[in-house]
């Protein structure tokens, strides 16, 4: 039977009787300062905290894994917050105007003593106002700074005391291990700073994004129990650093079966310090709108006009005016010509197999770069040098 993949919408009804939600640092701009121990390359190091309260003493019983488990949740739990959200949902005969308020829950994690808090978009994607619990019970109502439909990552800003946010250790998502033992943090079905423990089941997952065609690549794949409302929230190693951020469970139910799947923490490092500058991801853009696969190459489908690779000179399908006569009368019509299209088969010399490396490859470049695109046109291999653009132009 075909799995079902739920991408942790925070939705919860009026009136529920359980609000059943989907699973879904310092100041964070590049920073010249050195290098805090565990913390992704560009985030600013923090404040010195003030001393953790001594953990309450492990009694002989526990085993050492059990005192690796208090150990995490001890030195992480107040790093993890409780995200509530209202919204107007349409009401399904008189439209939006007429909508129905709502309540959603997800997970957070602060990022800073600056006011950041870490989530998935989708928890507070169309959210008219967005509530902020902190460990200590506190509240805050909060902003959002920025956030990435793509990547399914979102920025909060909170106005708390710095002494009220204790960040999270940013860890590193590279030299993971199928089999490493993970912990995940999290409010499932509202239950504030729930832990949950597992392993990495598998690296490398690709998902569908809520975006078009585009997809999310390299999750992480864990059995630990991934529920409505864990949203948001940090996963962690057995150090207690955050290695990445839990997005999405597989199931038949819309509750744990044991697959779920987390944002990476090096994705996580690379796009939220342009949140918070800029409050969204720029991404280059090549300006050709859609492809056709083939056995040889990309074929052009329809480019952008007067986006990059229209100014470059690439070519889409060719209108052809024809003309046939029957009888005395003279009919003139138009028919496209998809085979005078360019056909792509490598950029910057690297063969290209699918539309999604393409894309890969521009997304990993900058507005103004120039990368060369190797067609076919008119049975001849012609190099064709294209200067990429921001996709918000």
């Amino acid at each position: 039977m075909k799995r079902t993949f739920f991408l942790c919408f925070v939705s919860a009804t009026l009136g529920a009787i359980v609000a059943v939600v989907a699973v879904n640092a310092p100041t964070l701009l590049p920073s010249t300062h050195a290098q805090e121990p565990g913390r992704p390359v560009g985030l600013a190091p923090s404040p010195a905290l003030p001393a953790r309260p001594a953990a309450p003493a492990v009694v002989d019983e526990l085993t050492p894994e059990e005192r690796v488990n208090v150990a995490v949740y001890e030195s992480c739990n107040r790093s993890a917050v409780n995200i509530t959200t209202q919204v107007i949902r349409p009401d399904r005969f008189f439209g939006f105007d007429a909508g129905v308020p709502g309540k959603g829950e997800g997970s957070g994690t602060v990022i800073d003593r600056q006011g950041h808090v870490l989530t998935n978009y989708h928890v507070v994607d169309g959210a008219q106002n967005i509530q902020v619990t902190l460990y200590d019970g506190s509240t805050y109502e909060a902003t959002l700074v920025g956030g990435d439909l793509v990547t399914d990552v979102a920025v909060l800003k909170i106005d708390a005391p710095a002494a009220s946010l204790v960040p999270v250790t940013f860890g590193q998502s590279t030299g993971l291990h199928v089999g490493q033992r993970v912990y995940a943090i999290g409010n499932p079905f509202g239950f504030e700073r729930t832990l949950t423990t597992g392993i990495i089941s598998s690296l490398n997952r690709t998902l569908p994004a809520r975006r078009g065609n585009r997809k999310i690549k390299s999750l992480i794949q864990i059995d630990a129990a991934i529920n409505p409302g864990n949203s948001g929230g940090p996963l962690l190693d057995s150090r207690g650093r955050m290695i990445g951020m839990n997005t999405a469970i597989a199931s038949r139910i819309g509750e744990s079966a044991g697959i779920g799947f987390a944002i990476p923490v090096n994705t996580i490092a690379r796009i939220v310090p342009q949140l918070i500058e800029q409050g969204r991801i720029i991404r280059a853009d090549l300006g050709i709108v859609t492809v056709f696969q083939t056995p040889e190459g990309l074929r052009i489908r329809s480019l952008v006009p007067g986006g990059p690779a229209d100014k470059a000179g690439l070519r889409g399908p060719q209108v052809i005016r024809r003309r046939r006569q029957q009888g005395n009368v003279i009919y003139e019509y138009r028919t496209l010509d998809r085979t005078a299209a360019d056909l792509l088969v490598a950029v910057d010399g690297r063969k290209i197999s699918d539309a999604e490396m393409l894309l890969d490859y521009v997304e990993g470049k900058k507005p103004g770069d120039r990368i060369t695109l190797t067609v076919v046109r008119s049975g001849r291999r012609v190099d064709m040098p294209v200067v990429l653009e921001s996709d918000e132009e």
